[in-house]
């Protein structure tokens, strides 16, 4: 019996602090020079590697990508940061160019949408 109630006490434990950490994440959005799927596709793989960010969403209609993310971890300037050093451009802040020099001709900022 006794095993049972701190088995019940330690599991409660967890789910409070589990329900408490999603509480604190924000969402922040960056206006991208993003142009195709497969811009899309690098972007949100960079930043779901990034350390502190749980989500990300690239809009093509709009450019805009969408990132839920834990400030305890990370920061708008280090997300921010992270689309830059990808090739591309967030809100006023440039991509960083030997990385945006790497990108395939079809994802440059000079190229037609596709």
């Amino acid at each position: 019996m006794k095993k049972s109630i701190i088995l019940f006490v330690a599991v409660m434990f967890l789910a409070i602090n589990l329900v408490q950490a999603d509480g604190k994440d924000k969402e922040v959005k960056f206006k991208t020079s993003a142009i195709c799927e497969m811009c899309k596709a690098r972007i949100e793989r960079n930043l779901g590697l990034s350390k502190g960010v749980k989500e990300s969403n690239l809009d093509l209609s709009n450019k805009v990508v969408t990132v839920k993310y834990n400030p305890d971890k990370t920061t708008e300037e280090a997300i921010k940061a992270t689309i830059n050093n990808t090739g591309y451009d967030a809100d006023v802040s440039p991509a960083n160019q030997k990385a945006h020099d790497k990108l395939p001709s079809c994802c440059r900022k000079t190229a037609a949408a596709h």
